[in-house]
């Protein structure tokens, strides 16, 4: 099961282009329009699983698959039945339910994959250590989360999912853990200035630095530092 949002392009191919292709199952095809004035064209935004990639599309078990097999075909028969005043907020009431259901398998795999989904964690861990290790974050900057999703091989979206569930961080709360214990070394291990220690880090300007810093740490970097004396 996957979603694919406005714009989006959904493409079907084999192994070759010459071989023809078998597929089953439902394509739900839904104008923006049609969402227009009603709560669910808000509510809809809600959900993360609109930027999830390709390789992130979830797999239903027997049992969700006739849930979401039941709310299709009550979609289809309101559909094909004779259009009246109750006909739209029928099928968006259907469209809503799906996407409830949805949300819940989305949020479920985080819990049954778990060993793929530590094993991201740790990968995760790995290469902030690695990235805030580095001499050149001068050249690179700090690290978004849509590099690092890359790295990981996942959507900005799925990772959030991910994280909050495993952890109740986002990913870019992980960033800053790992950049504000890498700035407690530096400053009570090295001679560095803030101002110094900011620029290795990646900061453009060092102010920016001692915001998030004091905001992480609840101290500022110079009160830290006075701390080990």
């Amino acid at each position: 099961m996957s979603f694919v949002s406005p714009n989006q392009v959904l493409g079907i191919a084999g192994e070759n282009n010459d071989e023809e292709i078998k597929q089953s199952g439902w394509l739900l095809l839904i104008h923006p329009d049609f969402l227009w004035n009603t709560a669910l064209a808000k509510a809809i935004r809600q959900y993360d699983f609109w930027g999830y990639s390709v390789n992130e599309a979830l797999f239903l078990s027997e049992k969700e698959e006739t849930i979401i097999d039941n709310i299709i075909r009550n979609v289809q028969q309101e559909y094909h039945s004779n259009i009246d005043k109750f006909s739209k907020q029928i099928i968006i009431s259907q469209i809503d339910t799906l996407l409830t259901y949805a949300d819940r398998f989305y949020h479920r795999q985080f819990i049954t994959r778990g060993k793929a989904n530590h094993q991201i964690l740790s990968r995760l861990e790995d290469i902030l250590t690695e990235y805030f290790s580095g001499d050149d974050l001068m050249e690179k900057g700090l690290p978004s989360v849509q590099r690092i999703a890359e790295a990981l091989n996942v959507s900005p979206s799925y990772l959030s999912g991910l994280l909050k569930v495993l952890t109740g961080q986002s990913t870019q709360q992980h960033i800053h853990d790992k950049l504000i214990e890498k700035a407690k070394e530096k400053l009570s291990t090295t001679d560095l200035s803030v101002s110094e220690i900011a620029y290795a880090l990646g900061f453009e300007h060092p102010q920016s630095f001692s915001k998030l810093f004091k905001k992480e740490a609840r101290v500022s970097p110079s009160d830290f530092r006075r701390s080990f004396n």
